[in-house]
């Protein structure tokens, strides 16, 4: 896989696989980097464009806080950058929280979308939730020693998944950023995104691990929300499925890509 820097002014970007083929642009969780997005890109670049940012507060940007308005700039800055103006969407957790905004914001950068861990809905009681994790998050992550035990935890969790070891090792250095667990919490608790996901007229895909439970109890209301939504569960995985189930989960992309979304 031939895979670059992109040339949108910052770096964080990988650029790989054809100029001109179909842009998809991968939107990484909150705690990892864009390099989760390695076997996607990998498996993908042969017959696409694909492109993934670091968000603020994670990577090359990890000094920063996230805030989702900056988020989505980043994105912006992005596909105008890397793509002919235009890309499918793929985020998980966060990133598909934050694709979501952005699809609401600019329907027309879109040419469709691909949501994993992102289909409960943070208001009403979910709200309280969110907030809740968010401080405790805050409290646990505040002191280096609370810090380094969740990175440690993050890269045994890594390192016990069925990885290439270049892909394995690029994860584990690109570093961890627990931290914006705490910072996210606030920035989507009490946005209904399903509101959001209903203003965006093209497809959408859920796609959730199966025993991802709190993602998959709003999972029918969110396909309901989109005006061309689907379903389509990963077996036997959890909340970071595209890394439970690397092949799996890129050949489920590569279906919606080539079965849903207008070709040019």
């Amino acid at each position: 896989m031939a895979l670059h820097e992109g040339n949108g002014g910052p770096s964080g970007v990988d650029v790989a696989g054809p100029r001109d083929a179909q842009s998809i642009v991968f939107v990484h969780g909150a705690m990892f980097t864009r390099t989760m997005w390695l076997p996607q890109q990998r498996a993908l670049a042969d017959g696409y464009h694909v492109v993934a940012p670091d968000l603020p507060g994670h990577g090359v940007f990890g000094d920063e806080p996230f805030r989702m308005g900056a988020a989505i700039e980043r994105l912006r800055r992005v596909i105008d950058a890397e793509t002919d103006g235009s890309a499918v969407l793929v985020g998980l957790s966060l990133g598909g929280y934050a694709a979501t905004e952005y699809a609401h914001r600019y329907p027309g950068d879109v040419d469709g979308l691909v949501l994993s861990g992102s289909s409960a809905n943070p208001v009403r009681g979910l709200e309280l939730l969110t907030r809740a994790t968010g401080g405790i998050a805050r409290l646990l992550t505040k002191p280096d020693v609370g810090k380094r035990a969740v990175e440690r935890l993050a890269t045994r969790w890594v390192r016990n998944r069925d990885l290439p070891p270049d892909i394995e090792t690029a994860i584990v250095e690109s570093g961890f950023y627990p931290k914006q667990f705490g910072e996210a919490g606030p920035e989507i608790a009490g946005r209904d995104f399903r509101d959001a996901l209903s203003t965006y007229p093209g497809s959408t895909l859920i796609l959730n691990g199966e025993n991802d439970t709190l993602m998959r109890r709003g999972e029918q209301a969110h396909a309901a929300a989109a005006q061309d939504g689907r379903i389509e569960v990963l077996s036997d995985v959890g909340h970071i499925c595209n890394l439970h189930r690397p092949e799996t989960y890129s050949s489920r992309v590569r279906n919606f890509v080539q079965r849903r979304v207008p070709q040019r």
